[in-house]
């Protein structure tokens, strides 16, 4: 039986399958149980697809053939933030106004993974375009006393399964194409794609990559640094740089031999 890679795990019918086989063979011994080896669970993660600079203007671009006025500034703004901040689409959707403070020019993520809360700062574009957002939603949104930040047309919260699907059609229409069966444009991937930015900054810049790492590694809510490594290794450019360094630094050390 095939497993389900999408899932990352054995799907459904493995489970119901092994269960019948034993079943029959408590009725019966002569019916044999399945081994817990010969259906053995793998866990199987999608390759991050790295969106360029060109690509992700692309994407905001095509918010301008969604209906209505507040459908486009909403998938704009909301691409745009996550492309910038490496927050979760969920943490995205679940900002409420009070967490978008465009005076301090912060945002507080109170409802990220594992319940844990952290503030990011924000650059004064990002928070322009929040703030043309916000006009735009307070004109144009009714009046539902949603305490949203991001809204839709109809004034209340985004929900996630309609934001994946608005996106896959704007990926259609900008017409990127998968890079393999296991790397398709997922919106995610403007998160992973942040983070291999960061880190590309940092090596530009002459920093220290494991300090960056741990700093990112916070900044994007992880429970450990190993999470945001994984992050990392699908990016050819990032694995090319850190190999240069590390040559580098063995032949200077080899030099002082």
């Amino acid at each position: 039986m095939a497993l389900d890679p999408t899932t990352g795990g054995a799907p459904e019918a493995e489970y119901s399958v092994r269960g019948f086989a034993t079943y029959l063979h408590a009725i019966d011994p002569v019916h044999q149980a399945l081994p817990m080896g010969l259906l053995p669970q793998r866990s199987v993660r999608a390759s991050p697809y790295l969106y360029s600079d060109a690509e992700i203007s692309c994407l905001i671009s095509a918010t301008a053939t969604l209906r209505t006025p507040l459908r486009r500034a909403t998938f704009a703004t909301l691409i745009g933030l996550l492309a910038v901040s490496g927050i979760r689409v969920g943490e995205a959707i679940s900002l409420d106004r009070g967490d978008v403070d465009l005076a301090g020019g912060r945002l507080t993520i109170r409802f990220g993974k594992f319940a844990k809360t952290r503030e990011l700062a924000l650059h004064p574009s990002t928070v322009q375009a929040l703030r043309s957002y916000r006009r735009i939603r307070d004109r144009s949104a009714p009046s539902t006393g949603m305490l949203a930040f991001f809204v839709s047309t109809a004034g209340t919260r985004l929900i996630y399964c309609n934001v994946h699907n608005t996106f896959q059609r704007l990926i259609r229409h900008v017409g990127l194409m998968p890079r393999s069966a296991s790397c398709r444009p997922r919106i995610h991937d403007l998160r992973h794609t942040f983070a291999v930015r960061a880190m590309l900054d940092a090596y530009a810049a002459g920093e220290d990559g494991q300090t960056r790492i741990t700093l990112l590694s916070t900044w994007l809510g992880h429970v450990h640094p190993r999470d945001t490594y994984w992050y990392l290794s699908a990016a050819p450019e990032l694995m090319a740089l850190a190999g240069q360094r590390l040559e580098a630094h063995l032949a200077t050390g080899s030099g002082h031999r």
